[in-house]
């Protein structure tokens, strides 16, 4: 039963990040359920969802393009040193802490997605900044390495702000920025000892095989849906971790 139970949620999981973002909303209630601790189950969800966001990011190869004010290069330096910061950071969190705060983590995110175009036409006019850009997804990067649940939702988000209006070539710079600092962070997590590896690697599979297929079915929703699924997923999954405590 853990097995199948594993195996569903890295699918849909590895589909939800390819789609919308949110995965991790589901991977790490499954390892928890299993019998992971928080912080490791946090970190082992994040190894198996990496594979999935790869997938994802292929998936959306014909929309992607960066945001107004950043090149590809700058993107991929600033996604590197993020998610090293943030999951070094999670090394050092004790366990207790860290359920503490996810629930906020997640609200927050939703928030700003939900917001987002609201927040774009009250910050409209003048030429992206690249240094507002830069601190904004250093920021991201680092919570992302930190807690991977909510990630999608919060670079849909940034990019939104940034200027960002095509949902695809949202989601597929989502995704591969998102492949690049869970690279990083899986480095550090597997060298801080926190990752349940057998568990990881069967998850690996099936979020893969989610992210492809999530990714292309994506691309032919109406971007309404796509944006309040978006925001669904968000509210319920914050409403599920604040019941738990």
């Amino acid at each position: 039963m853990d097995t199948i139970l594993l195996l569903t949620a890295a699918f849909i999981a590895g589909a939800l990040n390819a789609v919308a973002g949110g995965g991790s909303f589901l991977t790490l209630p499954a390892l928890v359920f299993t019998g992971v601790p928080p912080v490791a189950a946090n970190a082992t969800g994040t190894v198996a969802l990496l594979p999935g966001y790869i997938a994802g990011a292929w998936g959306f190869r014909e929309d992607t393009a960066p945001p107004p004010g950043l090149s590809m290069r700058l993107l991929v330096v600033l996604s590197l040193i993020g998610g090293a910061a943030g999951a070094a950071l999670l090394l050092l969190t004790p366990d207790a802490t860290f359920r503490k705060v996810v629930p906020w983590l997640l609200l927050a995110a939703t928030a700003l997605f939900a917001f987002g175009p609201w927040l774009r036409a009250r910050l409209a006019g003048g030429q992206p900044s690249t240094a507002r850009a830069t601190l904004g997804v250093l920021a991201v990067a680092g919570y992302g390495g930190y807690f991977n649940g909510g990630l999608g939702i919060l670079l849909l988000a940034l990019f939104g702000l940034l200027g960002q209006t095509n949902l695809n070539a949202m989601n597929g710079l989502k995704n591969w920025v998102s492949a690049l600092l869970t690279a990083i962070a899986v480095a550090i997590y597997a060298a801080g000892g926190v990752v349940h590896w057998p568990q990881a690697l069967l998850m690996m599979l099936a979020a893969t095989a989610g992210g492809y297929g999530g990714a292309r079915v994506a691309r032919k929703l109406p971007a309404p849906v796509l944006r309040w699924g978006i925001v669904a997923t968000g509210l319920v999954m914050a409403a599920v971790f604040f019941w738990r405590q």
